[in-house]
């Protein structure tokens, strides 16, 4: 029978905790999969899809890629744990004149040959039924593997699909991400899905200074998220009065610190309304002026309650930019729709601003209006895959 064989990676380390993971992610497995037909069954230490559309399996495949927590999965043959049906599936296996390699994994140590010994006779059927091959240990080019699980089954097969890995959407809390148009911030929230956590995004507009397009864009980028982290609630607030105070009354350097600075305490709020446990950003150390270890700590020191995650921090352009491809982000975010950050901007923005100066330049503002005059220009938008 032609099975989908599963693997997950991090949750056999979760000890008397694992069932919640195990059970998060079999939901999540099913989820993606809701448009299918398939029958799930689970052995320790793996998955089964079966019973599937065969004229399907790429398309599963490929939803089955995109699940966190699942480290990789083979489209494989099952059978009974017999060692003469092993010998049948695998005698039908075509090497020609290639170099290969028998992988044999016993969890089930009733099955009565050795690891060593079924890979042994299982080459030496191969070498016979393939003239001009040979066996490579080290360097081989196709390798065979040979899984006998705890169910009394044998899977059989000869490719390993690298999925997503991580941890099970939804293990590890809810957060808000900070999500503007460019490269950065759509890795970043993949980066924390990628370790189990729900994402609900913030995006701040400064119509008539951004274009309609630029707010497109976001929704966009959120729409290609949706793909790993499913549906996003996507809050979507004016930034136009803030940053026109801003240039009309604090010094030009400051202005970038100052803003996000407000946007800090306006997610902090919208955090605290909708039950989020952090703050996430695509924050990177020195990439541009507001992403020092000064500027930092001087956004982040006006949230009180919550954690501010930056998973992107210690990644230089080039990593995010990579997975920023990987994800199918980039070639929206590089689209030339500008976004509120860069209104106004200075032409020498301060690097190592101060909370002191930052509190003397906030004095000519009202801060708590301004908060929350944005909060009541919130809207709401429930983004889902295309």
């Amino acid at each position: 029978m032609k099975v989908l064989l599963l693997r997950f990676g991090e949750l056999y380390l979760k000890g008397n905790n694992r069932n919640v993971f195990e059970n998060t992610l079999i939901q999540n497995i099913k989820t993606m999969l809701k448009d299918e037909q398939f029958t799930f069954s689970k052995t320790f230490g793996r998955y089964v899809i079966s019973n599937y559309d065969e004229n399907r399996q790429d398309e599963i495949i490929e939803k089955l890629k995109k699940v966190f927590g699942l480290y990789s999965l083979s489209p494989a043959i099952e059978v009974d744990a017999q060692l003469d049906k092993i010998k049948e599936v695998v005698s039908q296996i075509k090497i020609g004149r290639q170099s290969f390699k028998v992988f044999v994994k016993r969890a089930d140590k009733t099955f009565p040959l050795s690891s060593m010994e079924l890979a042994r006779g299982l080459g030496e059927l191969l070498l016979n039924q393939n003239v001009g091959s040979s066996v490579d240990l080290y360097n081989p080019q196709k390798e065979i593997y040979v899984d006998i699980r705890l169910n009394h089954k044998a899977y059989i097969f000869d490719e390993v699909i690298k999925c997503q890995g991580g941890l099970p959407l939804g293990t590890a809390g809810n957060g808000l991400l900070l999500l503007s148009g460019g490269i950065d911030s759509p890795v970043a929230g993949y980066l924390m899905a990628k370790r189990g956590m729900r994402l609900e995004a913030l995006h701040f507009h400064s119509y008539p200074y951004t274009s309609t397009q630029a707010k497109d864009k976001v929704i966009k980028l959120a729409q290609l998220l949706c793909n790993y982290v499913g549906e996003i609630k996507l809050h979507i607030v004016s930034f136009t009065k803030v940053q026109e105070e801003i240039h009309k009354r604090c010094k030009s350097e400051y202005m970038i610190t100052i803003m996000r600075r407000i946007m800090m305490r306006v997610a902090e709020k919208i955090c605290i309304a909708n039950n989020l446990g952090a703050i996430i950003t695509g924050e990177s150390l020195g990439q541009v002026a507001s992403q020092t270890m000064q500027s930092m700590t001087v956004t982040g020191s006006v949230v009180d309650n919550l954690p501010i995650f930056r998973p992107c921090i210690a990644m230089d352009k080039e990593e995010i930019i990579a997975i920023s491809k990987n994800i199918n982000t980039y070639e929206t975010s590089i689209l030339p729709f500008e976004d509120c950050c860069t209104v106004f901007l200075p032409k020498n923005p301060v690097i190592k601003p101060t909370i002191r100066q930052a509190e003397s330049e906030e004095s000519y503002l009202n801060i708590n209006s301004l908060v929350d005059e944005c909060i009541t220009t919130e809207e709401v938008v429930l983004i889902n895959k295309n």
